[in-house]
């Protein structure tokens, strides 16, 4: 397949890797549009980057196919696939200058005019005039721009980032993040980027696969895992939620009643997973909303009453835990806009929502709330 023909879709299809009896990739199946900024997310252990691996050709899959377009590349090796990648650790030529770097993959490949197609990908990400420089003259987020410039000279068809943003300092790391996504637009190339970073995925990617135990939780555009989520996993993966356990009996009109911990509520039954049995009703904790008396709570609202038992500031908000009358915590991140007063560590109060911001999720029978995050990282698995 040559780098100038046109890739297609990049379609892994029941992908499968095994380690010995521990399965990292479990029977994996997805499409990844041409052009498109997908993102990988999940924790230490889920199989990411052991997916990302098989693409690339460094990791043979025990069973399955790559498929870019209508060829089968999974059995291809690494240089013969139209595919590069940009891993955490820069790997630059601490001998070779900046343009040297950039130009290593067509000098490999016999190409002698290169100066031009250095210039143009310097330019691209944003280091115009870096050429003679070496990368210990550079900063981490300029290696890193050298380092994607590397790949993208090669014209491929896929680009992998495996964890590209992990070694950077927050602010940096904000920076690039738009830079990335600004260069993936600029040359139309399918970006496949691995994090465990849930607002790098979101704030990159048009489509986040959301992965756990080496399969797909959910699938989706950012703001639909979000604000939809398909699973507790997902819930308390992408950001935080409240996950009180309750039980539904049915829709009623459009809406699903709900008794959690001997009080009614109801969700809107297209924000069901789940309408019958025992059943997660979820709310983020910014669409929570703490008053101090029930005179407060706006008509057709829902609400639980508890105790403030923390109250952290964090700038753009302050983050409260409200202990419930049954012993949980619910958490509620309220905007520090300077129209309300802030309540003190035990304070009584209640925190209301719209049932239109609430969320019903399937629960296995005698599961608890879950109100804080939880997230299983398998500690020395492949990832």
């Amino acid at each position: 397949m040559g780098r100038e023909t046109p890739a297609g879709d990049l379609r892994l299809a029941n992908l499968t890797k095994r380690f010995g009896i521990f399965t990292a990739v479990d029977d994996l199946s997805l499409t990844i549009p041409q052009g498109s900024f997908f993102a990988l997310l999940g924790a230490s252990g889920c199989g990411k980057t052991t997916t990302l691996r098989m693409i690339a050709g460094l990791e043979e899959p025990t069973s399955g196919q790559v498929l870019l377009g209508d060829r089968d590349i999974a059995r291809l090796r690494p240089y013969k696939r139209p595919v590069n990648t940009v891993f955490q650790s820069y790997a630059l030529f601490p001998h070779l200058d900046i343009a040297e770097n950039v130009a290593f993959g067509l000098r490999r490949r016999g190409i002698r005019k290169v100066d031009d197609q250095v210039e143009r990908m310097l330019a691209l990400v944003q280091l115009d005039g870096y050429g003679r420089r070496r990368p210990a003259q550079l900063s981490g987020g300029q290696q890193q721009r050298v380092a994607l410039a590397r790949a993208l000279i090669n014209h491929p068809q896929v680009l992998l980032l495996d964890e590209p943003l992990g070694a950077l300092d927050l602010k940096l790391r904000r920076q690039m993040q738009i830079e990335l996504k600004r260069i993936q637009t600029e040359v139309g190339i399918t970006f496949v980027h691995v994090t465990h970073d849930q607002e790098e995925a979101m704030t990159m990617a048009d489509t986040v696969a959301v992965m756990n135990a080496g399969r797909i939780e959910q699938l989706g555009a950012p703001a639909d895992l979000y604000e939809y989520p398909a699973t507790a996993f997902v819930a308390n993966f992408l950001g935080q939620s409240n996950l009180l356990a309750g039980d539904a009996a049915g829709p009623t009109g459009d809406d699903v009643p709900v008794t959690a911990h001997g009080t009614r509520y109801s969700v809107p039954a297209d924000r069901a997973r789940v309408d019958r049995g025992p059943v997660h009703l979820g709310v983020r904790p910014e669409k929570l909303h703490l008053v101090g008396s029930a005179d407060q709570i706006p008509a057709g609202h829902q609400h639980v009453a508890g105790v403030v038992t923390d109250a952290s500031y964090v700038g753009v908000s302050t983050q409260y835990l409200l202990r419930t009358a049954w012993g949980s915590e619910v958490s509620v991140f309220s905007a520090n806009s300077g129209a309300t007063e802030r309540l003190p560590v035990g304070a009584e109060a209640l925190a209301y929502w719209d049932p239109r911001h609430a969320f019903l999720l399937p629960r296995e029978p005698g599961e608890a709330d879950r109100t804080t995050p939880v997230v299983d990282e398998p500690v020395g698995l492949p990832s």
